[in-house]
């Protein structure tokens, strides 16, 4: 299985999405009187563990990667480098999209920042948002951090383009001996 890495423009687009998510929950949150604005202070807890937990496990897989075969001391399960790489790419996107979701709360709280609630839900949100843009920031960074360098392998792009143009020369040789001879 070939692993893609996430297109950058899949994060503008998560945090546009949040943003007018965001927003569209504080207008309801106005319209009814309900107290939906804010981010308990666990969530940003957990969404902090989160991210360490993540790049953690980046590192370990990066750390594998990057060492000599030889000199490697314990195996690391393909399996964890996998799912390592997943919830790498998860966080990015999350991260992207809840910071949007913040960020959107806070631009709708924005004109009522004299009254305590919306200003202690701006607060929680403006951690909140802080916190998920450097979980995606890890995102990008794990993402990064569990590619594999390339090997001397069949799919090594530098054995490939020799391969091409092996195969090349002797096609150039044979149409010149077969002009030749007309």
């Amino acid at each position: 299985m070939k692993a893609r890495r996430t297109p950058w423009w899949q994060y503008p687009v998560a945090l546009a999405l949040g943003v007018l998510a965001g927003m569209g929950l504080a207008a309801v949150g106005e319209r009814t009187g309900m107290a939906l604005l804010g981010a308990p202070w666990f969530v940003i807890l957990i969404l902090v563990v989160l991210g360490v937990v993540v790049l953690v496990m980046a590192l370990q897989v990066h750390a594998y990667a990057t060492t000599d075969p030889r000199k490697r001391t314990q195996r690391l399960d393909p399996t964890r480098a996998m799912y390592t790489l997943v919830l790498a790419k998860a966080l990015g996107l999350a991260g992207a999209a809840l910071a949007g979701w913040y960020g959107g709360q806070i631009l709708m709280c924005l004109g009522h920042l004299e009254a305590s609630y919306y200003h202690d839900a701006v607060i929680e949100c403006a951690i909140a948002a802080a916190v998920c843009v450097a979980d995606m920031i890890v995102g990008i960074v794990g993402e990064w951090l569990c590619q594999l360098p390339p090997e001397e392998g069949a799919e090594n792009p530098k054995l490939k383009r020799a391969a091409r143009r092996r195969r090349q020369v002797p096609q150039a040789a044979a149409k010149r001996r077969d002009d030749a001879r007309r």
